[in-house]
């Protein structure tokens, strides 16, 4: 039941994590981040020189359904993804659900890929060395302990192994993480004597599987990868090194257009074909047929576009979208020169936001086909209405490139994409509530700065998300609750170098009534002109005069709180009832106390409480609980918290409280980190723990347990040789935090130099 070692599963496996989770490991995790590119160096020590990460499809697109273009883009983006990170090529590549069709295949051997996965199910024929015909493999008959080679009509080839669906389908729904002992023969089980060739057992699991659906997942491969090596029943390894140690001899063919998650091909993605995740009796998936086809229209329209305009500024249109992956990968300026320099002759400058927008439309038009979108049973989920938001930036780019407005024909074939929920309607409405208003412009962004500049105070020169907004005029004037802002600015897309001045005037009348008019800079007398109108006018008093001046300045381009970015938009809100939920609080812990003695005196005589008092005495218990878990919690105070919890039958917010207390404990070990000999910091981490340990939920430890990992393989022994005052406390403590912690310091000790950080 303790934790002797910390290991990195990513190092003995082979694994695809695909660019959309990387870039936001990147941003939000960088430590996860790394171990993951540490992870693939590991491996390519332990495994001869191959490594376990594979390169993915760019962006999760079902190639099969792709048109060439697009296959050609999604693999050369996945494999340049891949070695940006990474510094090596890739050697193999996963195919988004084991999608798969000839041409792919032949575009990733010509790319240099060497080998894919495939379910068993996915095999046609096999024609063993040494004989002339193929023999039937399909209902999954075909041998998954050896690869195969797939010779395409290329006259390339590429090298396939199929894993094994039973064992595969036996960790994702039959439990098989429960024990880890139980998973390591599971797969042992896989070897026969009666095979007279080098096998091989490999199964393909979505990583979820891993913690997310089965709890300690994780902690079971690693045992199970242990338990394996420590009785040397196998050699743990990966695809590229088996793959160089026993070459493929048997040839195989595959049925084209299947994937694994599908078992009528590639319906799922196309069509109502029967698939879905079944949590809804009497819904069909009619709807996925129009929302292709919609979004096949809109692809090859603006594809029409992208070819006649990119022409006329890149040297060629296709090729540049090939290599646009660099600039998706870093965007400063002179690396987006670096590209227009090898793609374009001379430019003016306003060929060059064309250039980007351009460029941008087509990674839109690709990510649009993220296959989530169709997986699941509506069209209403959120995994089709970021696709849609996706067409939706397509659609708006083709407007500021083109001129050309082609979102109504768009809406007309969405018209046919039903919601199986009525109230929902077509595909057509859910872009109009849900996706028109999101699509980000020049204009919105002014607007989300002029709200929000009266919330916190930017500089002369701002950075927005991806776009540098530089004051060129700002006038804030305020009158009780009511406030009005005047300016203008040049606001700059770091994504499609689109840039304009703009002006704008925001009337505030308090809490959530924001009216804000944008418009493009029509010149300093108009400017001068609008000032001047809505201040005098601001100065009188007369609020309602100022919006119909808002209105005949800037017509209809107007914002609201409701088009803010969504973080921004939820600070301000709860900026904006920070009063009322401080008056609530008052009022429910007045409540409380007030009523205390009588209460109780009713839940002595065996009446029930009032709900009034009690949703009165749940909100203030859980108010004081979060507090003292967030600041410096004392035994004391908790425990009294937690009996009258008890005494009133009320729940806690358990997932808010873990997640405060957790926080707190991570910084306060990552501070213990920095100066581990701090007997005083050691001594309140332990204590820390100690209230973890008596409170009725459990924490999330991990990141705690890799700190002190780190600690005890790292810097404990060095600290014992500093000879440093009340050693044999610390010491002590130490242990003791670890016992809290699940760590069994003296495995760890024991790895000496062996240990690894996960």
């Amino acid at each position: 039941g303790h934790i002797r070692d910390i290991v990195s599963n990513y190092s003995k496996i082979s694994f695809d994590m695909g660019p959309t989770l990387l870039s936001w490991l990147e941003l939000h995790a960088p430590d996860a981040y790394s171990a993951v590119l540490e992870a693939d160096c590991e491996s390519m020590r332990l495994r001869q020189g191959h490594g376990a990460a594979m390169a993915q499809c760019y962006n999760h697109m079902i190639m099969p359904l792709a048109n060439r273009r697009d296959k050609m883009t999604q693999i050369l983006w996945g494999i340049r993804d891949f070695t940006h990170r990474f510094k090596r090529d890739p050697e193999g590549m996963w195919l988004p659900e084991t999608a798969v069709d000839l041409e792919t295949l032949d575009i990733m051997a010509a790319e240099g890929i060497k080998f894919t996965i495939l379910d068993q199910g996915q095999a046609k024929g096999v024609r063993p060395e040494g004989e002339d015909t193929f023999h039937d493999v399909t209902d999954n008959q075909i041998d998954p302990t050896k690869p195969y080679i797939l010779k395409l009509p290329s006259g390339r080839a590429l090298s396939i192994f199929f894993y094994d669906g039973s064992v595969s389908q036996a960790v994702a729904f039959e439990n098989l993480l429960k024990s880890g002992e139980q998973f390591a023969n599971r797969l042992t089980s896989g070897f026969s004597d009666e095979r007279e060739h080098v096998q091989l057992m490999n199964i393909a699991t979505d990583g979820e599987s891993y913690g997310h659906h089965h709890r300690f997942g994780d902690m079971a491969l690693a045992y199970a990868l242990d338990s394996i090596e420590q009785r040397d029943e196998a050699l743990i390894t990966n695809y590229g090194e088996f793959l160089e140690m026993y070459p493929p001899v048997d040839e195989v063919e595959i049925i084209e257009q299947t994937a694994w998650s599908c078992m009528h091909g590639v319906g799922r993605w196309k069509e109502d074909c029967g698939c879905s995740t079944g949590a809804n009796e009497g819904w069909n998936q009619l709807w996925r047929t129009p929302l292709r086809e919609a979004l096949d229209w809109l692809r090859d329209e603006v594809s029409e576009l992208f070819e006649q305009k990119g022409l006329e500024i890149f040297n060629y249109p296709w090729k540049a979208r090939d290599r646009y992956i660099d600039v998706i990968l870093d965007r400063s300026d002179e690396n987006v020169k670096k590209f227009l320099a090898n793609n374009t002759g001379e430019l003016e400058f306003s060929d060059i936001s064309t250039a980007m927008s351009l460029m941008e439309m087509e990674r839109h038009a690709m990510l649009m086909y993220t296959s989530c979108g169709w997986f699941f049973d509506d069209i209403s989920g959120v995994e089709a209405e970021q696709i849609l938001r996706y067409a939706g930036r397509v659609i708006q780019l083709a407007r500021q490139v083109f001129h050309k407005d082609i979102e109504e024909e768009f809406l007309n074939r969405l018209r046919g994409a039903d919601s199986n929920i009525a109230s929902k309607g077509t595909g057509a409405d859910i872009y109009l509530k849900k996706v028109k208003h999101q699509v980000v412009s020049l204009s919105k962004v002014v607007a989300h700065f002029a709200i929000s500049s009266l919330f916190e105070q930017y500089p002369e020169q701002a950075n927005i998300y991806s776009y540098k907004i530089d004051t060129l005029d700002y006038n804030l004037s305020s009158s009780g609750k009511t406030e009005l802002v005047l300016g203008r600015c040049n606001v700059l897309s770091e994504v499609t170098h689109n840039s304009r001045e703009i002006t704008f005037a925001l009337l505030h009348l308090g809490d959530q009534d924001f009216n804000c008019g944008v418009r493009t800079f029509q010149g300093i007398e108009a400017y001068n002109t609008m000032k001047s109108e809505i201040t005098e006018t601001f100065e009188q008093g007369a609020f309602a005069d100022i919006v119909r001046l808002i209105d005949t300045h800037f017509g209809t381009n107007q914002f609201t709180l409701f088009d803010l970015f969504r973080d921004e938009q939820r600070m301000i809100l709860d900026m904006l009832t920070k009063d009322t939920m401080d008056s609530f609080e008052n009022s429910y812990r007045r409540i409380f106390e007030e009523n205390r003695i009588l209460m109780g005196f009713i839940k002595e005589v065996g009446n029930p409480v009032p709900m009034a008092f009690l949703t009165a005495v749940e909100y203030t218990l859980n108010l004081d609980m979060n507090q003292m878990l967030k600041g410096e919690p004392q035994a004391e105070d908790i425990h009294r918290v937690l009996e009258e919890f008890e005494r009133w039958e009320l729940e806690m917010n358990r997932v808010g409280l873990e997640f405060t207390f957790r926080r707190s404990l991570e910084r306060e070990m990552q501070a213990l980190e920095d100066t581990p000999t701090d007997l005083e910091k050691l001594t309140n981490m332990a204590r820390l723990m100690d209230i973890a340990l008596g409170l009725p939920f459990t924490l999330n430890l991990w990141t705690m347990q890799n700190l002190y990992f780190k600690l005890a393989t790292t810097l404990y022994n060095s600290v014992l040789d500093e000879g440093m005052e009340y050693l044999d406390v610390w010491q002590m403590t130490f242990r003791s935090l670890g016992e809290k912690l699940n760590m069994n310091l003296d495995a760890i000790l024991a790895l000496g130099d062996d240990g690894h950080e996960e």
